[in-house]
């Protein structure tokens, strides 16, 4: 399946599994080359999809690490001269109520989630703008709108990629560049899978639409924002939540 990326460079991070493995594989399969960045990968380098649909290149990448980043963006602009396309989607989740929270459970959330996106952009955007072209997504969730008990952290970190992405969207806007959010609600992924039925029953009761959303869900949204036929759209949240928030 081609068509609509040929040419581009895109950077996903936390694309070693999950959600942003598909953003990958989705992005590879359509014609731009993919650089995949993640803190560490589990799986040997021949299993990452893309094959004779796409390329999928791999980069050891720690958004928590400023000099990680850096040197990171730094090379993958030498190696391939640009990079038209970012996608931040690196997360972590420690979960826990605000009295039993540790300093270190709050700060690793918002070093990642928050300040992650922060750094990536602050890297990536220079550039963009040289270019004057630059389609941005931002990974933020549900629980930024919705909350959720034992996820202060998390809610704040991704209510903060929200505020961000609305302001990079105005300072970034005169130069054709882009920046969007996609807020997924619950995903089918193996955090979920590894739930009770019980547990899972309980969050199906919170979705209208009656399942679990997929990762293909989530990237099919992102597709868009990176697309074309998104041109017009920027500073904009579009949820994925099966309609648990509107």
């Amino acid at each position: 399946m081609r068509g609509g990326f040929e040419g581009q460079v895109a950077v996903v991070t936390g694309a070693a599994r999950g959600i942003g493995r598909e953003i990958a594989r989705r992005l590879a399969a359509t014609g731009a080359l993919v650089v995949a960045a993640d803190v560490r990968f589990d799986d040997p380098p021949e299993t990452q999809p893309g094959g004779e649909e796409g390329r999928i290149e791999r980069a050891v990448l720690d958004v928590s690490d400023g000099v990680s980043v850096e040197t990171g963006v730094a090379g993958i602009l030498e190696s391939y001269g640009k990079i038209s396309l970012l996608v931040n989607n690196a997360g972590i989740t420690r979960d826990s109520l605000l009295m039993r929270m540790k300093k270190e459970e709050w700060s690793t959330v918002i070093s990642v989630n928050l300040t992650g996106t922060y750094r990536m952009c602050r890297a990536v955007v220079p550039a963009m703008v040289r270019a004057r072209y630059g389609r941005i997504v931002n990974v933020s969730s549900v629980v930024a709108g919705l909350g959720n008990p034992g996820q202060a952290n998390y809610a704040a970190s991704k209510a903060g990629v929200e505020g961000l992405t609305r302001t990079l969207a105005r300072e970034l806007a005169s130069r054709n560049i882009t920046v969007n959010a996609v807020a997924p609600g619950f995903i089918d992924t193996a955090m979920t899978r590894a739930l009770s039925e019980e547990a899972r029953a309980r969050l199906l009761d919170l979705v209208p639409l009656g399942r679990l959303g997929s990762p293909a869900d989530v990237a099919s949204a992102v597709l868009f924002l990176l697309g074309e036929e998104a041109s017009y759209v920027t500073g904009h949240v579009l949820n994925v939540n099966g309609g648990m928030y509107m």
